[in-house]
Parts: structure tokens; sequence; C-alpha cells
């Protein structure tokens, strides 16, 4: 169902940590043979000079993994590209020192994966000038409509904050519709937007409001207001017997006291395939994620409790790369009002190993979706936006 995005309303950014990393320290990979020693670690030497650096947030999901094979383990031989990963940025801060370090470094571009603060990112790019794009989840209206038109941002190609939103409501109606009275529910790491977006989503789907409010405006400014999800204010026919979010010792002990609680359904926004699965599979509660289709994944939904998965396409951060490379080569694509690129990408379903494995082998070996011979059709120097735009709407 396509809606009209609404504004979001602000919200504080996750606490500042101290930097665990300085950009050009994770792995790069390069369409070479030639190589030499750096650091005591083998590193190849690039063929071109297009050096492009990856901001990540989630290093270990099966998602980011899956991005990160099909940039390195494909695009990269393909194109002769270097890409240098960033290692876990926690924070805005080090979001910004990654950006600063590539731009000295002579890297062209910056791909974001992380969302701590974009629009640092984007300002840091600009004050640079170093080309930007967001290659997994999206701005909000206001942040884009502000930034729309600077020179180094390209803009933006994944899924948009209502189409999360829709995400999360058919996650949630696939279990009320299966009649369930419990559930546990995993908000993944709330404030993120586009995991706060996608638990409003699963409220409505199940049925329930939150703090009297129903709407999805009202719901999402609740919870980046909360910055999370307070059982005492869901109320609805279901049951939420336990609500966590983020990961470590503290979301430990919680997975499991929830398994404790024994939920009918365990319904998760985002990295439970990668946190819980064990212990999911073992207690015996079907589950649900918001995630991506990986080798893991579909092993947990053929021989174990994953039920339900919105996935999206590993290539699907090709078109991401496509707008990178034509700004490096001189063409930045830019909308008939002179704008940045915003397409929103949707998610495909998965609720058995059948359809599951369908969209699995469509995607990986060496004919991914986002393959050669698609990309080659959105890079190059007469390409337009209405040709990305055909071509992301066809995939």
């Amino acid at each position: 169902m396509k809606r009209t995005m609404k504004k979001m309303l602000s919200f504080g950014l996750v606490a500042a940590m101290s930097l665990t990393m300085l950009a050009g320290c994770g792995n790069s990979k390069d369409a070479t043979n030639d190589t030499n020693v750096s650091n005591g670690q083998e590193e190849k030497k690039p063929t071109g000079d297009v050096k492009i650096g990856v901001l990540v947030q989630d290093v270990s999901g099966e998602e980011a993994l899956g991005f990160r094979s099909y940039y390195e383990n494909y695009i990269a031989d393909q194109y002769g590209v270097t890409f240098t990963y960033t290692d876990e940025l926690k924070d805005a801060a080090s979001e910004k020192s990654a950006i600063e370090k590539f731009a000295s470094q002579g890297y062209q571009a910056v791909i974001s994966f992380s969302s701590n603060d974009r629009a640092l990112q984007i300002e840091t790019c600009e004050e640079n000038k170093i080309y930007y794009a967001v290659a997994a989840g999206t701005l909000d209206q206001e942040q884009f409509e502000k930034y729309k038109t600077d020179e180094y941002f390209l803009g933006q190609v994944g899924p948009s904050m209502d189409t999360e939103y829709e995400a999360g409501v058919e996650m949630g109606k696939f279990f009320a519709d299966k009649g369930i009275k419990t559930a546990a529910i995993y908000g993944a790491f709330i404030p993120n937007p586009m995991h706060v977006y996608r638990t409003a989503g699963v409220l409505a789907g199940l049925g329930l409001s939150y703090g009297g409010a129903t709407t999805e405006e009202d719901v999402v400014g609740l919870i980046f207001a909360d910055q999370g999800i307070d059982l005492s204010k869901i109320s609805g026919d279901i049951k939420i017997v336990s609500y966590l979010q983020g990961y470590g010792d503290t979301t430990t002990d919680e997975i499991n006291a929830a398994i404790q609680a024994a939920p009918e359904a365990f319904i998760s926004v985002g990295m439970a395939t990668t946190f819980f699965t064990q212990q999911l599979n073992a207690a015996g509660i079907e589950f649900s994620d918001i995630d991506s289709f990986t080798k893991s994944n579909g092993e947990a939904i053929t021989n174990g409790k994953l039920v339900y998965l919105a996935g999206k396409y590993s290539s699907s951060v090709g078109p991401a790369f496509a707008l990178v490379m034509n700004a490096i080569n001189g063409n930045v694509i830019r909308d008939a009002q002179g704008n940045a690129v915003s397409l929103s990408q949707n998610y495909q379903v998965a609720t058995d190993s059948e359809t599951f494995d369908k969209f699995y082998k469509n995607d990986n070996g060496d004919n991914p979706i986002y393959s050669r011979d698609t990309l080659d059709q959105i890079i190059g120097d007469t390409v337009t936006f209405d040709t990305i735009n055909e071509v992301v709407a066809s995939n």
C-alpha cells in the first residue's frame, strides 16, 4: 500500500561512544593479482583508480554480510573497483571521522550503510568534496528536502520509511491471521529510523494501539519519544509478553526471559536471525524477521522455526553503486527537477522454503539480480534518471 511520506519527528542520537575504528582499517577487495604487504596483511593493488569507502553500522548481520559479499566478491571484480569497509560505526562522530579519513586518502565516493546521523554524513562529504550515496534505508522526507540539491549528494535507493512501515504491517498481520494471542517483539536498534517504522507497522498489523494512537505518524512519533516500546502503552487483543531491543549481555538475559514467557510468536524487525535463531529454534517458538535472503536464513526457514522473512536481495545495493560510478565518471544523475535520486525498493516475502529458494537462487552465484549486464544499463555517459528509475522499478 502506497502512502504519502510523513514528516518524521526529530529524535535523539544514540549516546556517543568512544571511536572503535579509523576508516581504511577494514578489508578491501580489488580486481587484480598484484599484491603488496601493508601492516602485515596482504593487500591487492587496484588496476584502476576508483576507490569507494563504505560506512557500516552492522558488521555481522546476515543482511550486511550479503551486501558486502556482493560488493567485494562480485562488483569489485566486474568493475575493477576498490571497496574499503569501515569497522562498526557506533556514533555520528565515528561516521564523520571515517568520511574525513576516506577523503584524505583520495577516495572519490562514500556509500552509506550506517545511519547514526546521515545529515552530518552528507555535510561532511560536501565539505570534503566526496560523493555520497545511501544504499540501505533512506533519509526522512525533511532531511531529503534539505539536502536534495547538494552537489555531492547523489541520492538514495532503498525501502522508503513508508515501505518499512508497510513491511512491519504485513508481518504483524501474518501472525494476527494465524490467530496468535501472545507475542514478543524485538525492536532491534531503535532509534534507528527504519526499525522505528517497522516496529510501528508490526503493532498496526497486530491490531494494537500504542499510547492510544493507531496512525503511522502518531505511533512513530511516540516510539521515537520513548526510544523504544513501553509495554504498558500497548492495547489490543494480542498480548505482548516481552519487548527487547539492542544486543549485548542485557539483551541475552532478555531473550531468555522472553522465551520463558512462552510467546506464540517472536516478531523481529531486524537481526533476530543473526542473534537468536539457535535459541528460538531450541525453544520451538515461531519467529519472523526483516532481513535478507542468505544461506543461513534459508536453513532457518527450512529446518528451523523461521516462518516469515521479509528480505532484500543482496544485490539490491547495486543501483547505489551505479549512482556513484556515474558521478565519478562525470555523469551526476539528477531527476527532472534537478534533485538527487530518491527511489524506493520493496521487500520480497518468503513463508516457506520453496519461496525462499526462488529468491535466494535468483540472486546468488555469478548472475545476481543486479548483474553486470543489468548494471551496464544504468552506468554510462548517456544514462538518465528515467533509465535508472525504470530498471529499479523492474527489479
